[in-house]
């Protein structure tokens, strides 16, 4: 899961005094150290697209090592077992948006950053899963990035509610806890995956990589946005090269994947499920026609940008 998924909500009308700001500062740095040390068990709802789906969790810090599971409860009982972030079993395909990629360990928050590109602000009180929290929200400055209304616990800031709504107030993504127990660390038996969930090797998790012998660069990327990872690797069942890019602000995310192509009736696309977005164009180079695919949680509009504004670093050309 996303590090306790940081899901988001668009709210009207902020009028967040600066010792909001600061105070909201204050949580958001809470918020960044709890995962990392605290033990937890609990029951959350997660709704996207009108679907609904529930799910089991245990998460235990210990001897500076955190481990945790997930665990699907409707349908078919699928799972995902973590160590320190990173997957190392897995039962099925988890609801989209619950799932990090396989070596993505869990990220910091840095509310100093973010407060360049957000508002920050404490605007009330809660009450989720019968423990009070406080309300943080977390208002992009910009059209480029959607924006977090977090309901922090206030007894240990780990997030007990969140919501995404993009700009015209429509809900994207929910993300709710409905049993919440810090007091115990789950046991060792509650961390133990079931017979079904497949480990997850190094070789599995590692694509064969390889030289990429075109360096690609964005000419347009939203404010605060900054490469955090890149890799070239062979498609194992197309042979074809496959570059991507990972770029961050602190909290948003978004991938860059460029791949060449061969069939003229490949068709552009525009698609979105939830708060994820993928949209793809062809961009002709000297070496010929590649497919650019930019996928993220980020406004449409924002993403149709990048995508057109990828360029290889020389004699590439985008077709009129």
């Amino acid at each position: 899961m996303r590090a306790i998924p940081l899901l988001t909500l668009l709210l009207s009308g902020w009028f967040a005094l600066p010792a909001h700001a600061d105070e909201a500062q204050d949580w958001l740095t809470r918020l960044g150290r709890a995962e990392q040390q605290q033990s937890f068990a609990g029951t959350f709802v997660y709704e996207r697209n009108g679907s609904f789906s529930t799910h089991d969790i245990w998460h235990r810090v210990q001897n500076g090592q955190v481990r945790e599971r997930l665990l699907q409860l409707d349908g078919s009982a699928q799972e995902v077992v973590r160590v320190d972030g990173r997957t190392h079993c897995v039962s099925g395909t988890l609801v989209a948006g619950l799932g990090n990629s396989r070596d993505a360990p869990s990220r910091a928050l840095d509310p100093k950053k973010l407060n360049q590109f957000y508002e920050l602000a404490v605007v009330g009180k809660s009450r989720v899963a019968g423990r009070n929290a406080v309300i943080v929200s977390i208002t992009p400055r910009d059209q480029y990035r959607y924006g977090f209304e977090l309901h922090l616990d206030r007894d240990t800031a780990l997030p007990l509610k969140s919501l995404l709504l993009n700009e015209q107030g429509q809900l994207l993504e929910r993300f709710q806890f409905t049993r919440l127990n810090t007091s115990t660390a789950p046991e060792e038996r509650d961390l133990q995956p079931t017979s079904d969930c497949n480990p997850i090797s190094v070789a599995d998790a590692q694509s064969p990589q390889s030289e990429s012998s075109v360096a690609w660069h964005l000419e347009w990327l939203p404010p605060g946005f900054e490469l955090t990872n890149s890799t070239t690797r062979k498609d194992i069942h197309t042979k074809a090269t496959v570059d991507s890019l990972m770029y961050e602000d602190g909290l948003a995310r978004f991938s860059v994947f460029l791949e060449p192509i061969s069939d003229v009736s490949v068709t552009e696309t525009r698609t979105q499920l939830g708060p994820t977005v993928a949209v793809s164009r062809r961009l002709n180079t000297v070496d010929g026609a590649m497919m650019v695919t930019v996928v993220g949680e980020i406004p449409i509009g924002t993403a149709e940008r990048i995508a057109l504004s990828v360029r290889a670093e020389k004699n590439a050309t985008t077709k009129p």
